[in-house]
């Protein structure tokens, strides 16, 4: 008896110690609050493209005013399904997140048996950066506006070019666009080199492309290429005699080029929230204000849903446009 009521008095008293213990400790593994690890930014393009550059700006920037520690790795290739795809191998709780831009959302027209949708397989969680395309052509092509490119395309169907980065980037499905939009017929010259594609369209062995601004300011300064138009709503500062495709009569033509970043679908919503809190921190910042206005960018910023729109949207107009235009990747 008296053994039964020491081991019972002793069972009773751990056991509401433990009970308290148990009370005192997290309810989940996730003890440490987030982000207690080191946050991959997967950026599919290749170094140095406006997508990394604009990556490496809010991620330094995170790391400076949040104190997080985030390294950018580049996964490219494929029309960014490499990098999509690296992304969705890893778990599900915000430490790898997909610096996403235009052709992410041109791959599931053009790619479909890599089978990756960005409106379905991943959570947006904020809108980074806005920029525009020019519309240069080779200063030989008598050629000042959107108009007389469009007659002079015209007049010969099937003697001109444009040239892009490659199948699936902006530069060539808008290039696309405009022969769908305008009826005119020409061949698209796919580039990997942007500095061959530059040097190819200032001596005329192509004719004209929609590029993006940076990389073409300078040129056109000094006369060798010539910017007849931009896609965005309004005149930019770095090109500001240049009128918009707006006002030269073709506003279907105004597009936006993008960057944005997005966790693998799964990730819980508060840190889906807190990410985007401190991503809207960040480009609210002079630093980064100034360093993306550099880079002819805007700063976006806004609410996961709003980003997710803007994806699921370009999902489909690309789908029509690769449809319509019967685009198709050479194997």
């Amino acid at each position: 008896m008296v053994t039964g009521s020491f081991w019972g008095r002793f069972a009773r008293r751990n056991f509401l110690l433990i009970t308290l213990f148990g009370l005192a400790l997290p309810a989940h593994g996730g003890a440490e609050p987030y982000p207690s690890q080191v946050i991959r930014i997967v950026v599919p393009p290749g170094p140095g493209t406006p997508p990394d550059i604009i990556s490496r700006i809010v991620a330094n920037e995170l790391a400076t005013s949040e104190g997080w520690r985030v390294v950018v790795e580049n996964h490219p290739g494929a029309l960014q399904t490499i990098g999509m795809a690296d992304v969705l191998k890893h778990p599900a709780d915000g430490y790898t997140l997909l610096a996403m831009s235009v052709p992410v959302t041109i791959a599931p027209a053009l790619l479909p048996a890599m089978g990756i949708r960005p409106d379905i397989d991943f959570t947006p969680i904020a809108k980074i950066s806005t920029s525009y395309l020019a519309l240069v052509v080779t200063p030989s092509l008598p050629v000042k506006s959107l108009p007389e490119l469009v007659d002079l395309l015209k007049k010969k169907p099937g003697q001109l070019n444009f040239s892009s980065g490659g199948y699936g980037t902006p530069a060539h499905v808008v290039g696309e666009m405009f022969k769908l939009q305008t009826g005119v017929q020409t061949t698209h010259i796919p580039y990997q080199e942007m500095s061959r594609s530059l040097g190819d369209l200032m001596s005329g062995t192509v004719q004209y492309q929609f590029i993006t601004t940076l990389p073409i300011v300078d040129l056109v300064a000094v006369g060798k290429l010539r910017a007849i138009a931009v896609t965005s709503p309004h005149r930019l500062s770095m090109l500001k005699d240049v009128m918009t495709v707006a006002e030269q009569g073709f506003p279907d033509l105004a597009v936006e080029d993008w960057v944005g970043f997005a966790a693998k679908s799964g990730t819980p919503p508060d840190i889906i929230i807190r990410l985007n809190q401190a991503i809207n921190k960040a480009l609210a910042t002079p630093k980064v204000r100034d360093a993306f206005a550099k880079l002819a960018a805007e700063p976006a910023g806004g609410t996961p849903a709003e980003f997710g729109k803007l994806v699921s949207a370009q999902v489909v107009q690309w789908r029509n446009v690769v449809k319509e235009a019967g685009i198709k990747i050479p194997q």
